[in-house]
């Protein structure tokens, strides 16, 4: 009798052994419910249940990581876009992502959507295309707090693409544009600064040494001379016919055509060469 019974025996051994008997890795986490009343955390390794009285959640606490889905975005100076990011969570508190949520997955999948629509919106597409490192860490910091109570830590948040409208980039490549135009425009007015003012210290310099100017002045005969010109034109300085001009004065006589001028005035002489 005993033997027709032991397969049966051996049988529901097993089952008692399977439904007690459970192996956690590195990273796992059993929470243990006793008659639905929570225990506490157990492993890892081997954890032994209690058949028919205990039950076990299993819970991983490695990084997940979540790809939000592109949601429908509207700035603050109404730029409709589509954003989407993606996000670094993991469980820190096995007791409380399993009895303070109940699903805690998609729970946190759906509040990281609409934390990312709220915190945009909230900002200019500018600052959405300039500082997106800054507005991927208000969405970690905002989402942090928020699952903290679930026993559940936010570590990142990285905003991947941020998609315009065919029109909308048009009018940002023409931005783009102007402001080079507006750029370049500002290096030359400024480049003309420093030339003219480079001028002006030179001629103030010149000016104060006589010397230097009669240096420079033959300088530029010398450069003139240089081309094949047939025709040299150059300005005489006004010390070498003022005692002419002071004889016509002192004499009353007007001044003639041939190449003397009033005094104060200054004259050029034209050589044929």
């Amino acid at each position: 009798m005993f033997t027709y019974f032991m397969p049966l025996i051996l049988l529901f051994a097993i089952i008692l052994l399977g439904t007690s008997v459970r192996i956690l890795r590195e990273y796992e986490r059993a929470v243990v419910f006793t008659l639905g009343r929570f225990q506490r955390v157990k492993g890892p390794g081997l954890v032994l249940l209690m058949p028919f009285l205990q039950e076990m959640v299993r819970v991983d606490l490695r990084i997940r990581v979540i790809e939000i889905p592109a949601q429908d975005v509207i700035s603050r100076d109404n730029v409709s876009m589509k954003v989407d990011a993606v996000l670094y969570f993991n469980v820190e508190n096995p007791e409380r992502a399993i009895i303070h949520v109940q699903h805690y997955l998609p729970a946190t999948n759906m509040l990281a959507q609409t934390t990312l629509r709220a915190v945009l919106g909230q900002h200019d597409l500018d600052e959405m295309l300039s500082e997106r490192k800054k507005l991927s860490a208000d969405v970690q910091s905002i989402l942090d707090g928020q699952t903290e109570t679930w026993g559940i830590k936010v570590s990142n948040v990285e905003i991947r693409t941020v998609e315009l409208t065919e029109n909308m980039v048009r009018a940002i490549a023409k931005q783009a544009e102007a402001e080079r135009d507006r750029r370049a425009k500002i290096i030359h007015a400024e480049a003309e600064f420093q030339a003219s003012q480079t001028l002006v210290d030179a001629a103030r310099i010149l000016s104060s040494i006589p010397a230097a100017m009669q240096l420079r002045y033959l300088q530029t005969l010398t450069e003139i001379g240089a081309e094949q010109n047939s025709t040299v034109i150059f300005p005489m300085p006004i010390d070498l016919i003022k005692p002419f001009l002071d004889i016509v004065e002192k004499a009353g006589e007007p001044a003639s055509g041939n190449g003397v001028y009033p005094q104060g005035s200054s004259s050029n002489l034209s050589l044929n060469s």
